[in-house]
């Protein structure tokens, strides 16, 4: 049986303002050894499945440094310290695409590495969308709002035009919960 480890010591590495480095030092059950660790500390994330009442999807384009590449991806971001996880998702709704939304449902979490990083992202889907205002996006987004069908979102994911996993994760989730106009579980 898998015994839980035990924490040892931590020591605050560095402060990389979206998230923390840390280094934990645990010891395992099984040989007695204290192993080190390298871990992310940051804030939950949120990301919204948008949708209006013609079934279109809400959907941002944008740069993401990390792949030096542009990706098409559903709103969201970082939830505020203290902020509740749907008024994250509302917030950012709003923010990236100037879009609000009627119906509010959650469609759970994942923990996107709990091999080496302590937080969740939350998933909502986001009924009777429709369009209130201009984005205002952070000052380091540059972002495109568009709309996209949702039956073509599987075709989007398996294309590669849609990488992001965990917006990927958040179209499953939306087919293994039978929403109505989602398609079979991607």
């Amino acid at each position: 049986m898998i015994r839980p480890w035990t924490l040892e010591g931590e020591t605050h590495l560095a402060d990389a303002h979206i998230f923390q480095l840390r280094r934990e030092s645990w010891r395992s059950p099984k040989d007695g050894e204290a192993y080190d660790f390298s871990l992310v500390d940051s804030h939950d994330w949120v990301n919204v499945i948008a949708l209006t009442d013609a079934g279109r999807v809400v959907m941002v384009r944008q740069f993401r440094v990390g792949t030096r590449a542009v990706t098409l991806e559903i709103p969201g971001g970082g939830v505020e310290p203290g902020e509740d996880v749907l008024a994250g998702a509302r917030r950012e709704l709003l923010e990236e695409t100037g879009y609000e939304a009627e119906r509010w449902t959650s469609l759970g979490f994942v923990e996107p590495n709990p091999a080496m990083q302590n937080n969740r992202c939350y998933s909502f889907l986001a009924e009777g969308a429709r369009r209130v205002g201009e984005p205002q996006p952070d000052v380091r987004e540059d972002l495109e709002v568009e709309e996209r069908e949702l039956g073509e979102i599987p075709a989007l994911i398996l294309s590669g035009e849609i990488t992001h996993v965990l917006v990927a994760h958040a179209f499953h989730r939306l087919a293994l919960l039978g929403h109505a106009r989602a398609q079979a579980p991607l």
